[in-house]
């Protein structure tokens, strides 16, 4: 996690501290809402509503491709410690571009009084794509028989340690590069995305 604070704000900003912050439904396919679940505390009162707001970051080289996905007023705040769920709809991936829409961007959650932003949060963002979904259990566990009597028992190294399962690997960066030079669409549905 990354945190700014702006040195231009208002002193009344001292009175609210954000505590804490949880991603919530992480890691998850690229399609589904972010969730923040955001912890507070406000020492004295406030006149007005805060604004929370989530940024998507959709290009290093473009702040054009950034995505406000929420804006929303928290209010009015009571003093002490407050908490709720930020949610917010996923980028739009129209509006990225196939090159941008895996590897590692920014997600932005800013707070602001009297639109004055007083608390800017950022995580790391890794989208990678995948052939299979990696949050599905490929191998459920499943019970072996002992061989039947008189059957014959294949020799097997009683040392060897058990094969276990792979689990779906994202694909290489070398051979995603190539499908979207090839000119190859990514299914945004074998997107996911880890918050870290």
């Amino acid at each position: 996690r990354i945190e700014f604070a702006s040195a231009s704000v208002e002193s009344t900003m001292a009175l609210v501290n954000v505590t804490n912050v949880i991603v919530l439904d992480n890691p998850t396919v690229f399609t589904n809402p972010f969730q923040f679940e955001v912890e507070f505390e406000c020492l004295g009162e406030l006149e007005d509503d805060l604004e929370w707001k989530v940024t998507y970051v959709g290009s290093a080289e473009d702040l054009d491709a950034d995505q406000v996905l929420e804006e929303v007023c928290v209010g009015p705040v009571p003093v002490g410690i407050s908490k709720f769920v930020l949610q917010a709809d996923a980028p739009d991936p129209a509006r990225i571009s196939q090159q941008d829409l895996v590897g590692v961007t920014v997600v932005l959650i800013t707070c602001s009084y009297r639109e004055k932003e007083f608390v800017r949060i950022g995580y790391y963002v890794n989208n990678e794509y995948y052939l299979q979904n990696p949050l599905t259990p490929m191998h459920p566990h499943t019970a072996i028989a002992p061989p039947a009597p008189g059957a014959a028992a294949a020799a097997a190294d009683p040392n060897a340690p058990p094969a276990a399962p792979t689990d779906p690997q994202p694909v290489p960066v070398e051979q995603l590069q190539e499908m979207l030079t090839a000119g190859t669409q990514l299914d945004i549905g074998n997107v996911f995305r880890n918050i870290m």
